[in-house]
């Protein structure tokens, strides 16, 4: 849950720092790969632990929001890296569009298996 919370703390910092600064900076686009890795490090870790407190439908809907999450992430990250090299400002916009989107996604498997639990 380490990886999974360092994820969440990198990604957060750099979606909001951009969204703050309407500019992608290094330091962000490192913050996104760097969400990127402990994301995905946090996940193949829990792949590890044999039993899930979670029914079957709760734990595909985690396995299917919680990969997509990592790949939208990885493209983001990619495209960062491209914006950033290129300064292309018509991409930089739409840029800017896709963190919020991504953010607002990675949240649903983040927050999924605690909002599952509470209900019972």
């Amino acid at each position: 849950m380490v990886f999974i919370t360092a994820a969440l703390i990198s990604y957060t910092i750099a979606v909001w720092g951009e969204q703050i600064t309407k500019e992608l900076k290094p330091g962000f686009v490192v913050l996104f790969c760097v969400g990127v890795f402990c994301d995905t490090t946090g996940t193949l870790l829990m792949t590890l632990i044999e039993t899930s407190p979670l029914g079957l439908f709760e734990t595909l809907f985690h396995i299917v929001t919680g990969a997509s999450a990592i790949l939208l992430m990885l493209i983001h990250a990619i495209w960062a890296i491209k914006v950033l090299v290129q300064k292309d400002e018509v991409s930089a916009a739409r840029f800017h569009k896709f963190s919020k989107f991504v953010w607002l996604f990675w949240l649903v498997p983040y927050l999924s298996p605690m909002l599952t639990g509470m209900m019972g």
